[in-house]
């Protein structure tokens, strides 16, 4: 159990709200083990040298298109490492993937200070936080294997079918009904990936599936993100 925390906890997370009132939770029922989220006005903090050249909107954008920038840069250097250099080591691929994020994040967190730094705070905490990390790099490593076998195109087409993956998952984990709308808007996105995939001339039966279970792993992530940090002992 951690020790009370001067940050507001997650919405939602706890205590528990039954009835429109709030009611305590003894030691056994409280979920506490999550590091609280920072207020806006510490998160902000870490924007302030940047913040006193570009104006906040200016720095946002910056930050959405350098994501985009390098997401796209990744995506485009490995398809030319495994299929056209002919690279054979997707794992090892991405195990020097995860150990750049890995350096690249304590520098910013700890040096440039541009988010404030979290401690893992128990074990059962731990164990979520790894779960989650096995299932991105099962995403990372079938989504590299993938692009081995398939176009970059028909690849992000098939990542487009993550938020049908994601309400899939959101039932089987919390048994959780998304409206009958959402479920109608989905579909297109499915049968689209269906004649995609019948008409692609490149099509390869390995890679597609080995996309598919990236896709569904990454839909994990999201919705274990949200929920895993919430299950009880």
């Amino acid at each position: 159990m951690v020790e009370a925390q001067t940050w507001a906890t997650r919405r939602m997370s706890n205590p528990r709200i039954m009835d429109g009132s709030t009611v305590s939770t003894t030691s056994s029922d409280q979920v506490l083990d999550i590091p609280a989220t920072p207020p806006g006005d510490l998160r902000n903090n870490a924007y302030s040298t940047a913040g006193s050249y570009f104006s906040p909107n200016i720095l946002t954008a910056g930050i959405i298109a350098s994501w985009y920038l390098s997401n796209i840069g990744v995506l485009l250097l490995n398809k030319y490492l495994l299929s056209y250099y002919g690279y054979r080591y997707p794992i090892f691929l991405t195990m020097l993937h995860m150990i750049s994020c890995a350096c690249y994040s304590y520098v910013a967190i700890k040096f440039l200070r541009l988010v404030p730094l979290q401690h893992i705070s128990s074990r059962k905490q731990f164990m979520k936080i790894f779960a989650l990390s096995a299932i991105f790099c099962f995403s990372v490593v079938c989504g590299n294997t993938s692009l081995r076998y398939l176009p970059v195109s028909f690849n992000q087409a098939i990542g487009a079918t993550t938020p049908f993956f994601t309400a899939i998952f959101a039932f089987l984990i919390t048994c959780k009904k998304e409206s009958v709308e959402v479920y109608c808007a989905l579909l297109p996105v499915v049968f689209g990936i269906v004649l995609a995939s019948n008409s692609e001339p490149l099509f390869h039966l390995f890679g597609f599936l080995v996309c598919v279970g990236s896709t569904a792993g990454r839909a994990l992530k999201i919705r274990g993100s949200r929920d895993f940090v919430n299950i009880r002992s």
